[in-house]
């Protein structure tokens, strides 16, 4: 039962995660693909995945090797630095301080970029494949952090990275059935949901990584989560009010 508990947040995060960062790469592949081409820009989304597949293979039976302890105090740290980041920006966006993430205007903007009439090779066309790479490369080892971090420690690498693929598969299946920007998921949504999970896992491999004894354990994540969540809705509740915007 513990195990179940624990792999189920764990899983959450890995795939909720991994369903942000795989929006953002999709948009841009599309955008290169359609521009460019899809042979290129398939090539060097392909070398992209290769590459970060390695990293996990490499990092994760590194990180299994040191001591529990003291990777839970590290990987806790970063996990509530990481997921204070995206609830910060999610927390920006609700309130109205930073506008939606827009997967249509990332799409256009990066055609814009990419559009050259002139260039249209009629083999292996470098720009597009490199710039493939460099979205894949980029957004997936946000990806393959997470992962790491909340699979790693606990001897749920293999749950952690069936949460991530799954969600990966599952953007690349949609996006190739439509063909377009997926502008109508709710990525600001997901950001705060993840940016919840993370720094709940943050707090509690940190305390784990202190020594401090849960309240039930693995239960306790749970309700780390609910208390950001309550803690999360209320400043953005106080930030809504008259006059409080602009001091943000």
């Amino acid at each position: 039962m513990t195990t179940l508990n624990m792999a189920f947040p764990a899983i959450s995060a890995a795939f909720l995660g991994a369903l942000v960062e795989a929006v953002e790469a999709v948009t841009i592949v599309l955008a290169v693909a359609t521009v460019r081409g899809w042979r290129s820009a398939g090539i060097g989304a392909l070398a992209g995945l290769g590459a970060l597949a390695l990293l996990v293979l490499i990092l994760g039976p590194l990180l299994e090797r040191v001591p529990l302890r003291p990777l839970q105090l590290v990987i806790g740290v970063l996990l509530l630095l990481f997921g204070m980041r995206w609830l910060h920006k999610a927390i920006l966006r609700a309130v109205g301080i930073i506008p939606l993430h827009d997967e249509q205007i990332i799409f256009e903007r990066q055609s814009a970029l990419l559009r050259d009439p002139a260039h249209r090779p009629a083999r292996l066309d470098r720009i597009a494949a490199l710039a493939s790479f460099k979205a894949v490369l980029l957004e997936g080892l946000e990806v393959v952090f997470i992962v790491l971090a909340v699979g790693a420690s606990h001897g749920l690498l293999g749950a952690a990275t069936l949460g991530a693929l799954a969600a990966c598969l599952l953007i690349i299946a949609i996006a190739w059935a439509v063909r377009r920007p997926l502008a109508r998921l709710p990525e600001n949504t997901l950001k705060f949901a993840v940016g919840i999970l993370l720094s709940a896992f943050g707090v509690f491999w940190t305390g784990e990584g202190l020594g401090v004894a849960w309240p039930g354990d693995d239960f306790a994540i749970p309700g780390i989560a609910a208390l950001f969540l309550l803690v999360a809705l209320a400043t953005i509740e106080f930030v809504r009010r008259p006059g409080m915007r602009a001091r943000w």
